[in-house]
Parts: structure tokens; sequence; C-alpha cells
């Protein structure tokens, strides 16, 4: 069991994530880490504290897909170009957990590249858990945490293949990572994980005409579903190259394009409160359990009741807690 950073004082804690001091960051995640019911009000207050105009500034991007796409390497190339942009970067890495200790085995934390001097970028490893979706239960206070933090925030799945849809409640923008012959696309188009994406990127582009078939598959697909034909967006299909750096830059002016049109749509703030709404029912029911949903009216009811907290200035956290407590 994780242990609690606290006490600590919350206000303190939020002026060392504001400020981007690094161990007031990791300090903070910490403390939304701990499982433990009476460290509940300390994450609320904590959640609470953060600058709310911040978070609101910050783009959340979830980068998903099977393991061995290249998701880590993805994930380093993205942060690398965007500082060299001059943008704040706060990577989540979402790693499977030891079989031993239940911590995370830290590979995809390995693989991406950090300078220790660079105050503008954050990198946090935290283990899955077990739980399936491709995120842990922390995954959503631990980006609430990063969003007031930095203006990118890059929230890697840990690759659980054709169930990991968890990302889309706590990312504004959802990039699916395939690679060439791998066979994933028709997998997904079965699991419906195609439909969530909001940018599809076929990595390790320089394998040539595998890659170029992989391209018509995902777009092929995409007018299967009809997601080219969603309002206001049409999903791009982009080639990347990470351990050269081909595509990257393009990548990042389709991620600014989404964040564009939801500001333009004003779609951004009632999709976050939709996935944040939906990332408390997750949370509720994970704590008391399909009966402990019965008992709160059922899961339209309590879906309802969560998002309206939420629409209020709620956190997902705090409004779980206020839903246990009715």
């Amino acid at each position: 069991m994780i242990k609690s950073a606290v006490p600590h004082d919350p206000r303190e804690l939020a002026q060392g994530v504001a400020s981007r001091q690094p161990r007031g960051v990791a300090r903070a995640i910490s403390v939304v880490e701990d499982r433990r019911e009476a460290s509940e009000a300390a994450i609320v207050a904590l959640l609470k504290s953060l600058d709310a105009a911040a978070r609101a500034r910050a783009h959340r991007v979830g980068i998903t897909g099977p393991p061995g796409v290249g998701k880590s390497s993805l994930v380093s190339a993205v942060a690398r170009h965007a500082r060299r942009a001059g943008r704040t970067v706060g990577v989540l890495a979402v790693d499977p957990s030891s079989p031993r200790s239940g911590g995370a085995l830290l590979g995809d934390r390995a693989r991406i590249e950090v300078d220790p001097d660079d105050v503008g970028m954050f990198v946090r490893s935290m283990a899955s858990g077990g739980h399936l979706g491709g995120l842990s239960r922390a995954a959503g206070a631990a980006v609430d945490v990063l969003s007031a933090a930095f203006e990118l925030v890059l929230v890697e799945t840990t690759g659980v293949g054709q169930s990991e849809t968890d990302v889309e409640h706590v990312a504004d923008t959802v990039v699916l990572v395939i690679q060439p012959a791998s066979g994933d696309t028709l997998q997904f188009l079965k699991a419906g994980i195609l439909e969530i994406p909001d940018i599809l990127v076929v990595n390790k582009y320089d394998l040539g005409d595998v890659a170029m078939r992989a391209m018509a598959d995902l777009r092929g697909a995409l007018g299967v579903i009809g997601a080219a034909a969603r309002p206001g967006w049409s999903p791009p299909v982009l080639g990347t190259v990470a351990t050269t750096g081909r595509g990257i830059d393009e990548l990042l002016q389709a991620v600014d394009a989404h964040r564009a049109e939801l500001e333009r749509s004003g779609e951004l703030g009632s999709r976050r409160t939709r996935s944040a709404a939906s990332w408390a029912l997750r949370l509720f029911a994970t704590r008391f359990g399909e009966y402990g949903v019965e008992r709160a009216g059922g899961a339209d009811a309590l879906r309802m009741r969560l998002s309206e907290w939420i629409g209020e200035g709620a956190t997902a956290v705090e409004a779980v807690a206020r839903a246990a407590g009715t």
C-alpha cells in the first residue's frame, strides 16, 4: 500500500505545484496516490487548492495503443519538440504493476528522456494497480495536479490492447498509436476503440509499404464507423518515426488544431465535464461495487449527480466523496 504523504498543508503543496518545483509536484502526486479512505479529505483539499485557471488552460493529451508500438518513444519525442517550442510539459506514464511490490515497473519512464535540470518538464510513473483500461485509479487526480503546473500534459497508458478506453476520461485529445503489419486495425474496429481517438498515428512509418497499408486501413476503418464525418473534426491519420523525430511537428500541429476546434465549438468545457463524470463514476464503482452504485440510484442517476457537482467546480474525487456521503 502507498504510504500517505500527508500531513502537508494543501496550500503549500499547491504553491509548489504552481511554481513547478519538482519535489512539490512529486509530493502532490504522492498524496493523490494514497489509497486509504482516511486520506480522502487531504486529497480533496489539495485538489481544491490547485490553480483552477491554470488547470483550465492546460492541454491534456492521452497517448494510447497496444504494447510495442513505441508509445514511450513517441511521448519522449513529443515532449522534446514541445519544450524546444517553449512549452512546459508534464508526463504521466502509467506502467504495469510489479507482481511482487505492486509498484510501477518503470519501463516507460526509463525510455522517456529527461533533463534533470529542466524544471519545465516533469515525468512521473504510476503503477496501473492491475486496472484494465490502461490507467490507474489515481490517474485522473494526478492529471489534475500536472495540469495546474504544465501547459501540455501527456498521459501514456499501459498498452493493454482492446480494453484501454479510460484515457478518454482524463484527456482533451486522444491519440491512438499503432504500428505497421500489426493487424490491430480490425481488432480495434471490432472493439469500438476506433470511435474514441481524435488523432491516429502510424508509428515506425519508415517501414515503407506496410506503413502505407496501415494508414490506408485506418482511413478505411474510420470511413466504416463514420468517425471521419463527426461534426467539426475529422480525425487525421499521421505517420511518425519517433526515434528520428519524423512527423512529430505535424503531430503537435494536429494536437493544437484539435484543441483549437474544441475551444471554437465550445465543446471543451462540456467534454471535460462529461469525462470527469465518467471517471468519477468509475472511481465510485471501484470503491463501492455494483451494489453501491445501485444503492446510489443506479449508474445513470449517479452520473447525472456527479456531472452536476463537477459542472459546479468539484473535482472527480470530490464528487465521489459527496456521493459517498449521500
